[in-house]
Order: structure tokens, then sequence, then C-alpha cells
């Protein structure tokens, strides 16, 4: 035996020797050298992958929120990873030119652990880690703007070599520090990453991670289909009005699709819609077609031209046609529903309300450990300090919308609610109005743009004015009950053989599964304030 393999033997069994002995029942008081988690890295891969492997995955990256800590409370207390007494307090500096942030840490799980943390608030980003049980400081000499003082945001990201995290979020003068903990430390987190980076790998790698985390996550079955994975269409079976529903699975559009269905419960990532014209062609309307420049815009282009993208793109698309049930087709005014997509055509995609149609309530749309003071807090407001323009165009409009206000950027929105009395988190649950105009005209994204069509062609009939559907995810449109509901009406070339979907599925080597398809009738005010959460999406009625 060579000797490289006599040593990885040797590690093994020191390995195993290790495990046995940790995985004893160590007294409450004994502090043990190290644990199975500190010393895994150190491991040959064959032993310490298989086991990283099962104990984290993607959604360890996300923490939780625990408490908050302000000037005028005394200290807040949470269990860490490496250190299981934690307190912390803020002080501010006279004249309140700055502060100083106390962070005391004491019984440490292991002598091998150590926690690191990453401070940020929306002014500045900095880190420190803490390696022994003390108290550390972290001093603000001064505020980068008087913003920052009285609405500052500071985010501690604690990753540990060891199985737990926290986060904390200081704003200094009215909402102090909120604290969230994340399910992993520095080596979890690590491992997070690489589940989630294939994702958005556009290799069988990357296809495998969406498939899985959709299955973990989701319940998805993902059932292969017998070959022909692709339908012959037959243009003549086609209609003005028929949805199309896309879920694609690998690359940067697959994993972000995978996010989009887990925290919306949509078992479809894209959408798109058919229309005849006078001369019976068939054309594809689509909001979020990519231009030759990049953009994501509205486009109506021939079925021909549409098809032949899809066959080509190597996100391996899934593709559902739902044709509509022949009562509704009957008062589709086509007519309408082509002015209404010539009046939106060139028009870009609909970012400005993507992030509402998902939030409909204070909790219970962000799959744990969400939530929305980690989406505010660690996502928007970072964001709109690094990429400005970007957040303008996915949030600040929509915010300043729902307060009556004109141009203020999130920190001034955020001190706007302060003023109002109006929490953030309840800011954000505000329906969206489909009159509303953006800076760049109606925003609508691929499912809102299909059924405003619907609501110009008729097919919501009298409650039209009381839908909104900018409030529509994918899932709440495939619900809707205007469908095909007769297998047997279905175009003969519609599926394979063994499918016996009650829909057509036109592409893809998986069967689509759509729970809850064509269940629903419209109601008004539909789809205001609906749950959405992990793994069941219970949705209660009328909501």
């Amino acid at each position: 035996m060579p000797s490289s393999d006599h040593r990885r033997l040797r590690h093994a069994v020191v390995a195993c020797i290790v495990i046995a002995l940790l995985g004893c029942e160590v007294g409450e008081a004994l502090k043990v050298p190290f644990r199975v988690n500190d010393v895994l890295p150190v491991l040959p891969r064959q032993i310490s992958w298989p086991v990283l492997n099962n104990l984290h995955s993607a959604v360890d990256l996300l923490p939780y929120f625990v408490g908050s800590l302000t000037p005028s409370n005394a200290s807040i207390k949470w269990k860490g990873a490496c250190f299981y007494d934690n307190t912390a307090k803020i002080e501010l500096s006279p004249a309140s030119q700055g502060a100083v942030l106390f962070v005391k840490t004491e019984a440490a799980h292991s002598w091998t652990c150590m926690d690191l943390y990453v401070f940020a608030t929306p002014y500045r980003i900095t880190w420190d880690y803490y390696f022994s049980s003390r108290e550390h400081t972290l001093k603000f000499d001064s505020w980068e703007e008087p913003a920052e003082l009285e609405y500052v945001m500071l985010i501690l990201v604690l990753l540990l070599l060891a199985l737990n995290a926290v986060r904390s979020v200081v704003a200094v003068k009215q909402h102090g520090v909120s604290v969230f903990l994340m399910p992993s430390g520095m080596l979890g987190t690590l491992l997070s990453l690489i589940d989630v980076l294939p994702l958005f790998s556009n290799t069988g790698w990357g296809q495998n991670a969406n498939l899985e985390f959709l299955k973990k996550h989701m319940g998805a079955t993902f059932e292969k289909r017998n070959q022909p994975w692709r339908a012959y269409i037959d243009p003549a079976d086609v209609h003005s009005g028929d949805f199309l529903a896309v879920s694609k699975i690998r690359g940067r559009w697959g994993g972000f699709e995978t996010l989009e269905k887990w925290v919306t419960g949509s078992f479809a990532g894209h959408t798109a819609v058919c229309l005849k014209d006078e001369s019976g062609n068939l054309w594809v309307g689509e909001s979020g077609h990519e231009n030759e420049k990049g953009e994501e815009i509205i486009v109506v282009i021939p079925w021909e031209e549409w098809w032949e993208l899809a066959l080509k793109d190597n996100s391996n698309p899934q593709i559902v046609l739902l044709p509509l049930h022949p009562e509704i087709r009957a008062k589709f005014n086509n007519t309408a529903a082509w002015g209404y997509a010539r009046s939106m055509s060139g028009k870009p995609y609909g970012y400005h309300n993507m992030i509402f149609s998902w939030i409909d309530t204070v909790a219970d749309n962000y799959p744990p450990p969400l939530d929305a003071h980690l989406v505010v807090i660690s996502v928007m407001s970072m964001w709109t300090r690094l990429q400005p323009a970007y957040s303008a165009n996915m949030w600040n409009e929509a915010l300043n919308k729902r307060l009556g206000t004109e141009g203020l950027d999130l920190h001034d929105i955020i001190l706007e609610t302060e003023k109002r009395g109006i929490p953030f988190d309840e800011l954000l649950t505000i329906p969206e109005q489909d009159e509303w105009e953006y800076s760049d005209g109606k925003s609508t994204t691929c499912v809102a743009f299909i059924l405003s069509m619907y609501k110009e062609a008729g097919v919501f009939g009298p409650i039209s004015s009381s839908i909104q559907v900018t409030e529509f995810t994918i899932r709440d449109a495939y619900m809707l009950r205007i469908f095909e509901d007769n297998q047997t009406r279905l175009p003969r070339w519609c599926n394979n053989e063994n499918d016996q979907l009650p829909f057509c599925q036109i592409l893809g080597e998986y069967r689509m599964e759509l729970p809850g398809y064509n269940t629903l009738d419209p109601y008004a005010n539909m789809n205001e304030y609906c749950p959405s959460l992990p793994p069941i999406y219970d949705r209660p009625s009328r909501c």
C-alpha cells in the first residue's frame, strides 16, 4: 500500500476514535479540547465531506432574527456558536459624535473555535474576530453622515468555526441592535455557500443542485418523462390567451428561479402568453425577454422565434401550455388584448413591483429563517449603498407610492415611516395598485403582464376593477379556475402518451407539476394578504 494511503488510513482510524469519544456524553461543566465540527475540515475528504454535507444546506446561509438593543436598554443576550454566553450593549459617545459597541463573549464550547464578525452599516463595512472569553469593543469614531446616527443599521455577521453564528443589526437611536442567529458557523457557512453556488452553474452539477434544493425545500418530485420530451405543436390548436408556464433548472436563470419558487411557492419561474392575429398567425407576448443590449423588456414576437429560443435555451426549460377554458375563451376580447400588448411593447420588465407580489403579510411570506428584518436591513439597506440605481428600480419608487411621497431614498423612507408610526414591515405589505405609474411607465412582471392583458380582455368580468394583478405570483395565476378542465379537449399533440397531465407539457425531461392548478375562482381583492410558507404553502380561503 502506498505511503499516502497509509496516512489516509491512519487519519481515518484517528477520526473514528475522535468522533466516537466526542460522541460520548460530556458534563455541562467540562470544556472539551475540540468538537467534531472543529476537526472535520482537517480530516480526509472521504470522511469529512459526507458528514459536512449532511449537516449543512444552502438555507443555512440565512440568519434568524433574535432581538434588538438600543442605548436606552441594558443589554441583550444570545447563545452563539463558539461562545455560548454573549451579551452586548451600545453607548453613544459624548455629543453623539460616535458610538462604542461592547460585546462580551464567554463559555466557549471548545478551545479551538472562533467567532468572526462582519460589521456593516449602510455607510461602512468592517470586521473583527473573537477568539477569547472577554469583553470586546468596536468603536465608531464619527458618523459618515448625520443620517447614520438617526438610523444607523449596524450588521454584525458572526461566522464561526462551529455550528451557529450571530448577525446583529444596530439602529442606534430608533431601533437599536437587532440580533440574527445563523444556523451555521464559518465552516457551515462556507459549505452552505458551496451548496448555493451550484444553483447558478450551467452544468449537470448545477441542474442536480437545483432539483435537490426544490425536492428538499418544496417537496417537488421531478419525475422523469418518457421520450419524446418535445411536442410538435400545431399552431391551429393554440388560441389567444393560452398561458405558457416555464421552469428553468440550471444556469443563471435556473438558480434565480429556484430561489423565487422557494419563497413564493410557485412551481414555475417564468410565464408568457399566446396571441393570434387577424390572419391566424401565432405570436407570444412576454415580459422579461432579453434584447440585444441585455435588457429585460416586454415584447410580442412570432411563435416560431419564441419556440426556437426555448429549444436553444441552455437553462433546460420545462414548458407547459395552459389552454383557456372554452367559456373564458369565448369572452376573451382579442382586440383589447392586442391593444394592451402593443401599448406595453418595448417597456422594461416590472422590477418595481416584483418583490411586492410576494410580500403580503408581516411574517408569513418569509421562509424560515428569512424575516422582514433580514430582507430590509441585510438586503435592502446594504444594496442601496452598493447599487443605488438598482435599489431605486427595485423598491424605492414602490415604497414612495405606498407613502404618497416622491423621491425619497430608502433611508429617508425608513425615517418617514418612523415619523408616521408605520412599522416598516407593514409598509411592505400594502397592496400594489395596477394603475400606479412609475418613472418608466406601468410596471408589470412576466405574470402581471399576462393578467393585465386578461383584465383588458374581459377575463375577470365585473370584478376586474377590484383585482390588482400586480399582487399575483405565478402560483396565484395558475391556480385561477380559468383553464381547460377536460383532458379530452386537449390537442392530440399535447403531452406524450404516459404523462396524463391536466395541461399540455410541450418541452422538458421532467414532468411539470403545478399544485392547486385551476382550482380558485377569481374574487375581489384576491391575493392581497396571502401567506406563502414552505413546504406546504397553505393558503387561507379568499386571502
